[in-house]
């Protein structure tokens, strides 16, 4: 939970590093702070996470399903675009969540009591149990990044490709999906730790949760004019994008068996930098959209709802009905310029700048380290385009 006083952020802490980052992100640097961060970052534990889940996604099962996904080839269903992500993401950095646990696992190393016992098998400073614990949230990740692509079938139309080939996409992203939970969860059962098993079980609840909500239409059955509570929309958040990467993190300092705090300060960590990635995912559209370009934005993206919480819910209203045209489509270019004009996008960097300031400051307790300065790059990372 937010404290009431988050949007003067500026004046409080880490005001000199806090308003340097506004301005990073005000700039629009580019992506190449964050492909940095995370490229330094995999060379510390051992070998690129994008193969983290590869013997898993190279399996004959889902070696099977490729085949049949080719299918698709020619449609615009949403499973071909996260299997091409698979393969090559520079944008989007899906083997981001799995990294961070290694780096974590490094960073802390094993706890004073367990150092003798878990030296066995620790390869750049990371116990296999650790290095399998990335790997299955990384495979838990994916599994609902495919889930994620199951188009309704009642906004079809005929430019997304022939009806059978949509129905045929979503019994291959459902299946496929659930084969990679599958795997997790044989995997998550193997570490042979009750609490681990616990907090991941847990986790892959808590994004079920936040799915549902995300998807779930309001009475009216008007997501454009859904109002949502700061409390609940914070909590949806971080169902969706942060319990998992917080308990994976929590778990790493389990696994290594640290104290209850360390093991509170790394669930912090995931949980901030998660947080202020997903904000950094939402901001882009307001931060990079260029003339001609045909703004693509959520109304469920951070500056929206931080736009509405400013104006009003009578004025959003109106600004809808503004937006509209003849035919009653909505033109979203304006959108994105009323949503511009006012505090919307600059309270999301404020809140992007409080949750990466908040990241840092969790692992500022672990031993400095090249891997507690790879954590702290990627938590500054989040603020900057």
């Amino acid at each position: 939970m937010l404290p009431a006083a988050w949007p003067r952020l500026a004046a409080c802490g880490r005001t000199q590093r806090t308003q340097r980052r506004t301005l990073s992100l005000l700039a629009g640097s580019g992506p190449s702070g964050w492909t940095k961060a995370v490229s330094d970052a995999e060379k510390l534990v051992g070998y690129p996470t994008s193969f983290l889940s590869l013997r898993c996604l190279l399996s004959d099962e889902l070696s099977n399903v490729a085949m049949h996904v080719r299918k698709l080839v020619g449609t615009r269903h949403p499973l071909l675009s996260t299997a091409r992500g698979f393969v090559y993401d520079n944008k989007n950095n899906l083997q981001m969540r799995g990294l961070v646990v290694l780096l974590m696992s490094k960073a802390a190393g094993p706890s004073r009591a367990a150092s003798h016992r878990l030296a066995q098998g620790v390869v750049s400073g990371i116990h296999p149990s650790q290095r399998n614990l990335a790997e299955i949230t990384e495979l838990i990740h994916t599994a609902f990044l495919v889930h994620r692509g199951i188009v309704d079938l009642k906004e079809w139309t005929a430019s997304d490709g022939p009806l059978k080939d949509m129905q045929f996409g979503n019994k291959m992203a459902v299946l496929s999906g659930d084969f990679l939970l599958a795997n997790a969860c044989t995997g998550l059962a193997q570490l042979d730790n009750t609490k681990v098993v616990e907090l991941i079980s847990s986790a892959i609840g808590d994004v079920v949760q936040g799915l549902y909500s995300e998807n779930c239409p309001p009475a009216e059955g008007n997501g454009l004019t859904e109002d949502v509570g700061m409390a609940t929309w914070e909590e949806q958040m971080f169902l969706s994008h942060g319990a998992l990467l917080a308990k994976s993190c929590q778990a790493a300092m389990e696994l290594a068996e640290h104290d209850d705090e360390s093991q509170r300060l790394a669930y912090e960590y995931g949980k901030h930098l998660s947080l202020g990635h997903q904000l950094n995912s939402d901001l882009r559209p307001f931060m990079r959209s260029s003339e001609g370009e045909e703004p693509a934005f959520s109304f469920r993206a951070a500056p929206v709802f931080l736009h509405r919480r400013t104006v009003g819910e009578e004025r959003w209203h109106q600004q809808l009905q503004q937006a509209k045209g003849q035919r009653g489509q909505l033109d979203y270019s304006k959108l994105l310029a009323a949503v511009k004009s006012e505090k919307g996008v600059s309270s999301a960097v404020d809140l992007c700048c409080y949750h990466s300031n908040k990241a840092l400051e969790a692992i500022q307790v672990f031993p400095s380290s090249e891997a507690r300065s790879a954590l702290e790059n990627i938590a500054s990372a989040v603020t900057i385009f």
